[in-house]
């Protein structure tokens, strides 16, 4: 049985609505044009809440991507590609998307709510943990006035 996925796009994205979205959501989807990731914020907060990422491996993700146990990534990544500038292939990676959505995600909502919660508390423990702004602002000192 096919469901259907209601989606939105959101204009003029603030600290307020990232609020309000980032407490009602299961899934943070992100699909920036490689190597165009600002820094990826949004999806660090989303991971701090527990919302496991579905994104294409730019920015933070290309270390915050565990695949199935902090989210999932979408294409195979620029550097697998073998191209240097990170130029992605749309038609590859929207097959990707499609493709992780139908067979692995949707399913492990849906039919194992024990193992797709288990993928939101390593997203607080492991990528939670990680990328914040304590380690941030402890490289920036150790790295600025150490080194």
């Amino acid at each position: 049985m096919k469901k259907e996925i209601k989606t939105a796009y959101l204009e003029n994205y603030d600290m307020a609505l990232g609020k309000t979205i980032t407490s009602g959501v299961d899934l943070w989807l992100n699909t920036p044009q490689p190597p165009m990731e600002a820094s990826g914020t949004s999806g660090m907060k989303a991971a701090l809440n527990g919302v496991p990422s579905l994104s294409v491996l730019d920015g933070w993700w290309i270390e915050g991507c565990i695949e199935g146990l902090t989210g999932w990534s979408i294409g195979p990544g620029a550097m697998a590609r073998g191209d240097q500038q990170g130029n992605t292939n749309g038609f590859e990676d929207a097959r990707s998307l499609y493709d992780k959505l139908e067979r692995v995600i949707i399913p492990l909502y849906y039919h194992d709510r024990e193992r797709f919660i288990e993928v939101m508390r390593h997203c607080i423990a492991i990528n939670g943990s990680f990328f914040n702004t304590h380690r941030m602002i402890q490289q920036y000192v150790l790295n600025a006035y150490f080194l």
